[in-house]
């Protein structure tokens, strides 16, 4: 998230909507970052690619200042890289990042399965089950024209089935994680030969957890993680898909 000053906002700059107020502003900001964040997340601005103002305040519409204050947003959500005077560049992709922020994903994430079995009450069964059933309508098969959609109730599903613990930072640093996540995962959707079943992957982990049988569920969990960078890993090696990082690919 963005810093927010804490001294009274003397002056506008000329850049920003005249009009308003802040909570206009804020909005404003918030839509301008979710449209670069998905833009990034599905490649559309590839891995690399410089970020100039005036481009993109010209094509998303908004000021200056709402366009830099959404990319300090994703310079905090390691989207988009700062280079000092030089501007903003997408953050790049390398599979060895992926490999990272699975071992992270699998570490906190399973742990965090763990202590939801062990103190989830009655409200969070409940949470849990509307969440899969929500999902398993969206993912048999899961298409990639509904992407979106699909990516929305997988979130709210992880979330769910995390939520008996007490910890809000972890789900905040997993949130995080899961966003990086899924810039790989646009890669692995549709890709030619792949067998891998994600709705057996939901339901044996959701049934798992609700018969509290923590540890196979941890287990089955962690597979599921790590199953998108085993599938990209082959696909790379099989010259399936490449990871691009020209920045002339057309917006």
């Amino acid at each position: 998230m963005a810093k927010r000053s804490f001294l009274p906002q003397l002056a506008r700059r000329a850049s920003d909507p005249p009009d308003g107020g802040a909570g206009a502003s804020r909005t404003l900001i918030e839509q301008t970052y979710t449209m670069l964040r998905d833009a990034i997340v599905e490649g559309r601005l590839v891995p690399g690619s410089k970020l100039g103002i005036e481009h993109l305040r010209t094509r998303y519409a908004v000021g200056a200042g709402t366009v830099r204050e959404a990319l300090t947003r994703l310079v905090s959500d390691a989207l988009v890289i700062a280079e000092g005077q030089r501007g903003f560049r997408v953050a790049p992709i390398a599979i060895e990042d992926l490999e990272d922020v699975t071992r992270l994903r699998v570490h906190i994430e399973t742990e965090a399965l763990r202590q939801s079995i062990r103190h989830g009450d009655t409200h969070w069964r409940t949470a849990l089950t509307a969440a899969y059933e929500a999902l398993a309508a969206e993912e048999q098969p899961i298409m990639p024209a509904r992407r979106r959609q699909w990516e929305a109730l997988n979130q709210r599903f992880h979330e769910a089935l995390l939520s008996g613990q007490a910890s809000a930072w972890t789900l905040k640093v997993l949130r995080l994680l899961s966003r990086h996540g899924e810039r790989y995962r646009c890669y692995a959707i549709g890709l030619p030969g792949s067998e891998r079943d994600v709705h057996a992957e939901h339901t044996e982990i959701f049934e798992l957890a609700l018969a509290g049988r923590e540890a196979r569920a941890a287990l089955a969990l962690e597979a599921h993680i790590r199953a998108t960078p085993d599938l990209l890993l082959r696909a790379l090696r099989e010259g399936h898909i490449a990871f691009e990082h020209s920045a002339t690919r057309p917006h």
